[in-house]
């Protein structure tokens, strides 16, 4: 039997719900993840997602730099235990249609995260095809950024080129 513990990413990075919706797209670039955890110290109290932040944010014409996570966080999370079964935990998913869910300890306190990719690349009980085309698809990547526009901007406040304005 596999379980979350065997499969789960450990170590991530988290925010707090005071953090600004800015900060929070620039660590999801910095990290190349589309979600972080959201913890009141060790206790998670919600998770903030690129689309949360597209949807409550900037389609609501929020000013990202003031706006706070608190505002925008997905506050009803289905977490796992680490030492469910990950049969159990896939099935949750599907039912929820969920890819990522955060990992808590009997406390409440987050110790990681498990997702689809984890599963499919960590998984040595199951060799099937899916398995296998779910590791590639999710295997970490660096996007193309040559083309960016002056939008872009660099992550973390960084000034813009030379020669380049922001308009």
């Amino acid at each position: 039997m596999t379980t979350v513990a065997d499969v789960m990413t450990r170590g991530v990075r988290t925010m707090s719900p005071s953090d600004t919706v800015a900060r929070a797209a620039q660590a999801m670039d910095e990290l190349n993840v589309g979600v972080i955890p959201v913890c009141d110290g060790d206790k998670l109290v919600g998770m903030v997602t690129d689309r949360d932040i597209v949807v409550r944010g900037v389609a609501q014409e929020c000013d990202i730099k003031t706006t706070k996570l608190a505002d925008v966080m997905s506050t009803n999370v289905r977490c796992a235990k680490e030492d469910q079964d990950i049969d159990e935990i896939l099935g949750e998913m599907a039912d929820s249609q969920i890819r990522r869910l955060p990992v808590v300890d009997q406390q409440q306190r987050l110790v990681g995260i498990v997702t689809l990719g984890d599963i499919a690349d960590k998984d040595p009980d199951d060799e099937s095809e899916v398995a296998t085309s779910l590791a590639d698809i999710s295997s970490p990547a660096r996007p193309d950024r040559s083309n960016q526009s002056q939008a872009s901007g660099a992550a973390g406040g960084g000034q813009p080129k030379q020669g380049k304005s922001r308009k």
